[in-house]
């Protein structure tokens, strides 16, 4: 336990420290967010603020990882999946600041490099780590076979995933409190199981995340962007897959299941019926068009979050009792 406290620690600190002078070069540069035409109102006053800042996420994750991980490949798997989604969102956050609009990669860019990468982290599971074909019912305490399913099954989590956390990323801190609630939950199911090497990852990205919010917490000086949204979202696809728990992720991830949840529904419903179930979706930004302040949403959904990540764990736990 004492190295994931102190990668952990090394990760907040790191984050902490370098952050100021990352503001200052990015804000020197120009590098702001830009804020789509149909989105709240209020949100046109953040117009500006600089984004990336899951450069300096990573950055904060990679050094105490690599100086003190003893090369597990469950491990590796994690922290490949994670800065191999974060470049993905890196390069779509560049194309974004260099053509100065809300758009950036073509959607099938992400959806070649996002199956790659869960080539990668297939690869990575089942024949460095040993991991099986398998998926695990933990709720009923079943397994089911999915042999050559397996690496589509692993692309629906990825996609999934680092979708649901990019939708999550709407409000100041929103992105990185959830993921570090979900991720806690991680340090748990892995410490507990003796999943050392995963433990360790999980610190590092917990504490990266919670180093980052001292500046992405409303109002936020900084925004994660897609590098940090897609980062993360990868990070924990990976650790469901490492951990066998990609069915329990829907719960142990559920204010993230929620988010995208609302997208899909008020999708469907317009393109249908014509008419819009949510004010705007995603549901943040519903709650907000009904007055609710930034901080009471965020503060919220850190409760449901939370709620969620504890009952994900209680199941898991009864699963291996």
């Amino acid at each position: 336990m004492g190295e994931v406290l102190i990668a952990g620690t090394a990760s907040l600190l790191i984050c902490i420290f370098l952050s100021p002078k990352f503001i200052s070069f990015l804000r020197a540069r120009e590098f702001g967010q830009s804020i789509r035409e149909e989105g709240p109102q209020g949100h046109h006053a953040k117009a500006g603020t600089p984004t990336m800042g899951g450069i300096i996420i990573f950055t904060a994750i990679a050094v105490p990882f690599l100086l003190l991980t003893d090369l597990d490949w469950r491990a590796i798997g994690v922290f490949g999946a994670a800065v191999a989604c974060a470049l993905l969102g890196f390069a779509d956050d560049y194309t974004k600041l260099a053509k100065k609009r809300s758009l950036g990669l073509r959607g099938r860019t992400k959806l070649v490099v996002l199956i790659l990468i869960s080539i990668g982290l297939w690869l990575v599971a089942t024949r460095l780590a040993d991991l099986p074909d398998t998926l695990s019912l933990r709720v009923v305490d079943a397994t089911i076979d999915l042999g050559y399913l397996y690496p589509f099954f692993i692309y629906l989590v990825v996609a999934g995933t680092t979708n649901a956390v990019n939708l999550t990323d709407g409000l100041d801190g929103l992105a990185a409190g959830c993921a570090s609630i979900v991720l806690l939950a991680y340090i748990a199911i892995t410490f507990t199981t003796g999943q050392l090497g995963l433990s360790l990852i999980a610190g590092c990205l917990v504490g990266a995340c919670v180093g980052f919010l001292w500046f992405n917490s409303f109002p936020a000086s900084i925004f994660m962007g897609d590098t940090g949204s897609l980062g993360l979202g990868g990070g924990i696809a990976a650790m469901a897959v490492m951990t066998k728990t990609e069915v329990l992720l829907i719960i142990l991830g559920g204010i993230f299941v929620i988010e995208a949840l609302s997208v899909m529904i008020q999708v469907f419903a317009f393109q249908t019926f014509r008419k819009r179930v949510f004010l705007m979706a995603p549901i943040h930004h519903h709650f907000e068009l009904q007055a609710w302040s930034e901080t009471k949403i965020i503060l919220r959904f850190w409760i449901v979050a939370a709620v969620c990540a504890a009952i994900g764990f209680t199941l898991y736990q009864q699963s291996i009792s």
